[in-house]
């Protein structure tokens, strides 16, 4: 993994794990993304881990060799994240996770099998995983309504890993019942839409579309 820390940092820092898309890399990440310029403004850290092949095994099949190979991605992403707060530079409690579609969906599987991330930021991705115990995780979906490879209604998706999945809503109302949220309230911006709920425990629900 790749790992960007901004100057000046002394006390353990928040930590975002920035995990790219089928195709990309850790390099292609962060030259891609923005999180550096980030990092520097919000005063955290960023690890960009590489997944093998290109891709992650992100549940449901998806996606590449790590998924044929069955390769332990939770396994590795949590090594990261355990490396680092054991070198006394991140704060335990302020670990998140991101991702671009198949990071994305990695992003998902993150929060339903460990408990080490306070919340996850998926990006046109979906969840693949059986989610059966998961921890209370705040949530922010970003997804486009017209995106070919993750249909936002669930339906296969294009592109070479044919992502079919649970509708994106549903995943949605998933969490908001995992997170005891309330009722969603709803703001529109143009063509961009938020849904936001406040949960317990002060975590929150929200859907970009």
């Amino acid at each position: 993994y790749l790992l960007y820390r901004p100057s000046g940092l002394t006390d353990p820092a928040p930590l975002v794990v920035m995990m790219h898309g089928g195709f990309g890399s850790a390099e292609q990440a962060e030259r891609s993304y923005g999180w550096d310029a980030e990092a520097d403004s919000g005063r955290f850290i960023v690890a960009y881990p590489d997944g093998l092949g290109r891709a992650w095994n992100a549940g449901g099949g998806c996606c590449g060799r790590s998924a044929r190979e069955d390769i332990d991605d939770v396994g590795f992403v949590s090594d990261v994240v355990d490396q680092l707060v054991d070198s006394g530079d991140v704060d335990p409690q302020k670990v998140f996770a991101t991702g671009m579609s198949n990071g994305a969906i990695m992003s998902y599987r993150l929060a339903c099998e460990t408990t080490l991330f306070a919340a996850i930021a998926p990006v046109a991705g979906t969840q693949l995983v059986d989610c059966a115990n998961p921890s209370p995780t705040s949530v922010l979906h970003i997804h486009g309504l017209a995106d070919g490879s993750v249909h936002f209604d669930g339906t296969r998706g294009g592109g070479v890993a044919k992502i079919d999945g649970p509708p994106i809503p549903e995943v949605i109302a998933s969490w908001r019942k995992i997170d005891a949220c309330g009722a969603p309230i709803r703001s529109d911006d143009g063509a961009v839409r938020t849904s936001t709920a406040q949960c317990a425990g002060g975590r929150t629900v929200e859907l970009i579309t």
